[in-house]
Order: C-alpha cells, then sequence, then structure tokens
C-alpha cells in the first residue's frame, strides 16, 4: 500500500498530477455554483487549491513553480493573441473616449491602493494582491508575483492571500457599481436601447449594398475605372451590371462600359451612397436577392481564405477579376463587414463574398485556400515563437532614473505585448498567427487553471491564519478599491460625456477585466451592446493592470 501513500501524499511527478488535476476539476465544478446569480466561474480553482493546501496537500516547490510560471506564460500569450487585432483598431472613432475613461479607472484604482498603503501600513507586496483581486484582474496579480520575485529572488505568499480574499467582493462590487450608477442616473433601459439603436444607425459605416440605374450622361459608354477616378473621396464597388441592350447580368472589370439605363449593384458605405448615385444615376427599389434571381449564370459563393502565402497581400494584388473574371464585393473580418478595395490587406482567417460562375469561383477557391481543416490545424511554430521572443523581451532589464532596480516586463508582460505585436503585424513577417476561437480558449484556460491551481496550493497554508490575525480588514479595503474608481469614472462618463447606460455598463466591466460583470450586463441589456465596449477598453485595461502592478511593486518596497 506504499504507492497509495506515495501517489497522495509523496513529493512525486504523479502525486503532482494528480493533485493539480483534483484541484481544476473541482474548482471548475464549483465555480459553475451560482449565489445571488453570480458565480465565480473558474477562480474558484485557486480557493479550491487553498483548501487543499490547509489540509496539507502540498507539491514539490520547484514542480509548483514551474507549472505556476508556465501557466501564467499560455495564458497571458493567448490573451495577447485574443486581444492583438483590437488593440489598435480599439482608439479609432468613439475607443479614445472609453479607452481615456479606463485608463481613469485604472489609475483612480492605483491611487486608492496607494492611499490604504500609507493609511495602514500594509505592505505593499500585499496592497498589490488586494488591488489585483478587488479588480479580478488575475495577470496583475502573475506580473506582481513575478517582479518581486525578480527582486528578493523570493515569492512573497501575502500576494496571493490578498488577490484570493478581496476577489469575491470584488465582483460583486463591480455588479453593485454598475447597479449604483443606473439608479443615481435613474436610467431607463428602454430608452438607452433605442438611444443606441438610433446612434447605431447614423455611425454605421459597414459595407451597404444599394442598386441603381444609369442615368448620368457624364458617366455614359465611360468605363467603370474612369467613373471610379470621378469620386474625390470615397470608394464603391460594382458587384453586377444588368445590360439593358440584352436583359443580362455579368461580372464587370474595371475596363467595363457602363451605358444609359445599364443597371449596377453596388457595394459602398453608408457615408458614400449619396455620393454615388449623385454620380451614377437614381437609386432602385432591388434588393440583392431579386439580383440573385435574375443571375442564374453567376452564383454568389463566401470563401474562406486559408492559403498562408496570402497573409498580408493586398486584394489588387492578386488580380482575381483579371484572371478568372469574378467580383470581391465584401470581406468579413471578426464579424464585421469591410469593402473589398483593392488596398485591403487580407489575412488568413478573413471572409470574402464572391460573384461569378460557378467555374470560375471553382478556380478562385484554389487560389484563397477555404480549407476549414487548414485553420483547424493550430500555428504551432508561430505560436512557439512568439513565447520565445515574449520571454527575451520580458528579461531585457530597463533602467529608469528613480527605481532602485531595473524594470523588466516579466514572465506576464513580455510574451503579452509580443502576442498582441504578433497578431496584428505577424503577417508581415510571413508568420500566420491566426487560431481559432476554440483553439485560443483552450490554451487561455489550460494555462490559468495551472496558475491558480499552483497559486493556491502554495499560499493555502497560511490563508486562515492571515485572515483570522487581521486580514478580514482586507476585505473592505479590496472593496473600496473597487467601487471608488468605478462610481467616480462612471458618473464622469454619464454626466459629461452622456454615455449610453450599455455602452457604461461594458466599459466598466471591461476596465476591470472581469468576465462575470459583463455577462451580468449582457443580460441586464437583453443583446450585446455592453460587449462591444467591453472590448474597446479590455485590451489597453489588461496591459495597464499588469503594468501598474509590476511598478507598485518596484517602485515601494
Amino acid at each position: 500500500m506504499e504507492w497509495i501513500n506515495e501517489l497522495l501524499w509523496g513529493q512525486g511527478i504523479a502525486h503532482s498530477i494528480l493533485l493539480l488535476s483534483v484541484v481544476i476539476a473541482l474548482g471548475i465544478l464549483l465555480g459553475k455554483v451560482k449565489i445571488f446569480g453570480v458565480s465565480l466561474g473558474i477562480t474558484m480553482v485557486l480557493f479550491v487549491g487553498i483548501i487543499l493546501s490547509h489540509f496539507g496537500f502540498t507539491i514539490n516547490h520547484e514542480i509548483n513553480h514551474f507549472f505556476k510560471e508556465f501557466g501564467l506564460i499560455l495564458f497571458v500569450y493567448s490573451v495577447g493573441l485574443q486581444v492583438g487585432p483590437g488593440f489598435f483598431s480599439s482608439f479609432k472613432k468613439g475607443g479614445v473616449t472609453l479607452n481615456l475613461l479606463a485608463v481613469g479607472i485604472v489609475f483612480l484604482g492605483v491611487v486608492v491602493t496607494l492611499v490604504i498603503h500609507y493609511a495602514t501600513g500594509i505592505p505593499m507586496p500585499t496592497m498589490v494582491g488586494i488591488l489585483s483581486g478587488a479588480v479580478t484582474n488575475t495577470p496583475g496579480l502573475g506580473a506582481a508575483q513575478q517582479a518581486y520575485s525578480d527582486v528578493h529572488g523570493a515569492v512573497d505568499d501575502t500576494i496571493a492571500l490578498g488577490y484570493a480574499v478581496a476577489y469575491p467582493l470584488g465582483v460583486v462590487g463591480i455588479i453593485l457599481s454598475i447597479l449604483s450608477i443606473r439608479s443615481i442616473f435613474r436610467i431607463s433601459m428602454d430608452k438607452e436601447q433605442e438611444q443606441l439603436r438610433l446612434e447605431d444607425e447614423k455611425s454605421n459605416d459597414g459595407a451597404k449594398a444599394i442598386s441603381l440605374v444609369v442615368k448620368n450622361p457624364t458617366i455614359f459608354d465611360k468605363p467603370i475605372n474612369e467613373i471610379s477616378g470621378k469620386m474625390e473621396h470615397g470608394s464603391f464597388v460594382i458587384s453586377r451590371v444588368w445590360r439593358h441592350s440584352n436583359k443580362r447580368i455579368e461580372v464587370p472589370e474595371a475596363n467595363t462600359v457602363l451605358h444609359e439605363n445599364d443597371k449596377v449593384f453596388v457595394i459602398t458605405t453608408d457615408h458614400d451612397i449619396n455620393s454615388i448615385v449623385s454620380l451614377i444615376g437614381e437609386t432602385l427599389d432591388m434588393e440583392r436577392k431579386q439580383w440573385i434571381r435574375l443571375e442564374s449564370q453567376l452564383i454568389n459563393r463566401r470563401i474562406l481564405i486559408t492559403n498562408p502565402a496570402l497573409n498580408g497581400k493586398k486584394l489588387g494584388e492578386l488580380q482575381l477579376r483579371k484572371l478568372y473574371g469574378i467580383n470581391i464585393t465584401r470581406l468579413s473580418r471578426a464579424g464585421v463587414e469591410l469593402l473589398a478595395t483593392p488596398s485591403l490587406a487580407l489575412q488568413v482567417g478573413d471572409t470574402v463574398s464572391v460573384v461569378g460562375t460557378d467555374s470560375a469561383i471553382a478556380n478562385v477557391e484554389k487560389v484563397l485556400g477555404n480549407s476549414m481543416k487548414r485553420l483547424n490545424e493550430p500555428n504551432l511554430m508561430s505560436i512557439f515563437i512568439g513565447i520565445g521572443l515574449g520571454m527575451l523581451l520580458g528579461s531585457i532589464p530597463f533602467a529608469f532614473p528613480g527605481i532602485p532596480q531595473p524594470v523588466k516586463l516579466g514572465l506576464a508582460g513580455g510574451p503579452l505585448i509580443v502576442a498582441i505585436l504578433l497578431s496584428r503585424f505577424g503577417y508581415k513577417l510571413k508568420l500566420v498567427t491566426y487560431t481559432t476561437q476554440s483553439a485560443n480558449l483552450m490554451l487561455r484556460e489550460v494555462g490559468i487553471t495551472l496558475f491558480l491551481a499552483c497559486v493556491g496550493l502554495g499560499a493555502g497554508e497560511k490563508f486562515v491564519e492571515t485572515v483570522v490575525n487581521g486580514g478580514y480588514a482586507w476585505i473592505g479595503y479590496g472593496f473600496l478599491i473597487t467601487v471608488i474608481p468605478l462610481l467616480v469614472i462612471g458618473c464622469i462618463g454619464r454626466y459629461f460625456f452622456k454615455l449610453n447606460y450599455l455602452t457604461l455598463m461594458g466599459l466598466l466591466a471591461g476596465s476591470t477585466t472581469d468576465p462575470p460583470s459583463l455577462a451580468y450586463s449582457n443580460a441586464t441589456a437583453g443583446n450585446d451592446a455592453p460587449s462591444v465596449s467591453y472590448a474597446t477598453v479590455y485590451p489597453l485595461t489588461m496591459f495597464l493592470r499588469v503594468l501598474s502592478a509590476q511598478l507598485l511593486i518596484l517602485l515601494f518596497i
């Protein structure tokens, strides 16, 4: 029976894997339990690890350290891949205002943390743990532990303990802040939803389809490329032409000539519709499905770009219209419809709408790929190149005046920044960084569960003692760190910037990188509107949470 004793209480590999498996499985199961409609989700893995560690279940320190750091690397790298494509575009249009408000929430959280630190004398490592738990930010916890370890060569367990104590009420505090703002401003959800609908109609610049009849004498008998040159601003794509002379549909080319009373099916943006109508002639009350019925000799098919050789190439470089007699009208990327202009750079995973004959489209499919199997195969080379570069960047010391120790991005910051950059610009290096949502989620969840399990098993031995000996006050401090920044910036966003409440809910959830509060916001809104602002501020917020946790450790210890 000695083998059972070794398996349950030993320090070997088998014991470590078994214990981690039990902690993760139980944590995920208990994380699904809802109390007053709120669950802690995957963070319950941390608490299960703490409980089992309190009762003597531990693993070898070196094994624990390896799994914890490797899990953190996988987690932050997959997060970077997820947020990278939208990181830079989040600063466009209304994203600047939302991101500035999110920065304000992060900054106020740091200020409140410093005030409590100086008022109570609680060590800064502990306060950073409380801060990370209060805003439910696990990468911040990992960054703080890594920064402390780099400086002192040891781990401070109070960082994880502060996180664990503050986390549960942090989730509740975020939702209470959202409810409080609704009560303060006496917000009507019906009015907010109607206002958002009207704003969307005004600002929607996605690909739009209109039917026109050629009536402008200045473009009679002129080729399409010459007609396009007459528009000083804006762009459009003529997808199909109905010839008045023979009543047939054809796919136009750049040198296709338009005649009086020809009908054209045009893809453009809302912003440019009036200019195009003035240029071509008159609008027709003719929908896309009517064109499809007319064009028996043509078909419209959506093709998935899976050919790695096309990554980063501009659509015009492929000359698909000239070579195959087809027309690409729209491109879909991450659920967003884009106008298929010649200057648009392609990425693996894009979907294009192609119009042409069946045989022509079959040939185009061979060029573009259209292979789901290829997309489902993970690009492991790109992933490990990125992780390796992240380790290199995270290990570089940066010296700043006034900081006694060189600053390193560490195991959290380095992979996060590299993943953001590669997911956005990797195609320029001929790297295919696309991963399916399911593959990214698997990588992320495996990483975070390993990290949380190891943190819990490492810190649980002192958890009860710490809470009994004054640690219970950390719960209140964490609650203050949660609600004060959210209420202040939430009121500013509503009163001064007139933000729609649905948008504001997503902003508050995103600035704390908290999925439970996002789920609550979406359920309250009855739609996915909060997810838009959540996704807008999430990338920058995640980066700032990691950076601020490291800086607090380096500057105030």
